[in-house]
């Protein structure tokens, strides 16, 4: 019986360093082919955090944009793969709706560390993260995306396999699309100031323009 233990086994091998702010992993298998990784830090404090690991149900790969510090990165890092996992063993497969599950999961998880911490850290409420995360198993693909991050597709063109087509699977969110300041205002009907434009551009509650996981801005 698979338990849940052995389904969060990690799947990173033997990491590669260019230097300090850049390290890469050459091409691995996984459950539906191979995968490789690189990672490009674009400051000494690292806000993003980044995985790709495997499973019986197949290869899960996530990318957390930090935003106002790292915690909300690591946080998700750390909790939202073991809760895909949970969610896939309940389910005995991957859906859109394990996917979905262990990411309102995971942040009503980090919500609640959010409270607890409060009182003697409340810079911690402005603390969030992008999060883009993808499941490959079988013949299929699964993408879930909250922020700005982008998942894109290169698909073969033609038989040959020469042509490589980049595809973008995710659209942005951020409040320099009119339809994401109306769902903002529709989810905040009593928040006059859930959008502003301030400073030549929309911002959330005056302060940041996308859309992301965690804060309570």
């Amino acid at each position: 019986m698979t338990t849940l233990r052995s389904c969060i086994e990690r799947c990173f091998g033997d990491i590669v360093y260019g230097d300090e702010l850049f390290w890469h992993q050459d091409l691995k298998p996984h459950t539906s082919g191979e995968f490789s990784i690189a990672v490009v830090q674009a400051n000494s404090t690292l806000e993003d955090q980044g995985q790709v690991a495997a499973t019986p149900f197949g290869t899960f790969i996530g990318v957390y944009d930090g935003h106002g510090g790292p915690e909300a990165a690591r946080f998700v890092n750390n909790q939202l793969f073991p809760n895909f996992c949970k969610s896939a063993m309940e389910q005995k497969g991957v859906s859109a709706d394990v996917m979905r599950k262990a990411i309102v999961a995971t942040e009503e998880e980090f919500l609640r560390s959010v409270e607890r911490s409060f009182p003697y850290r409340p810079q911690i409420a402005s603390v969030g993260t992008c999060c883009l995360v993808g499941a490959v198993t079988e013949d299929m693909l699964y993408v879930a995306n909250l922020g700005d991050s982008r998942a894109v597709l290169g698909r073969c063109a033609n038989p040959s396999g020469k042509d490589v087509v980049a595809e973008r699977l995710t659209c942005d969110h951020n409040v320099s699309d009119v339809e994401i300041r109306k769902e903002l205002k529709q989810m905040h009907p009593d928040d006059s100031d859930i959008v502003v434009h301030t400073r030549g551009v929309w911002r959330i509650k005056g302060i940041i323009q996308v859309r992301f996981f965690g804060s309570s801005i």
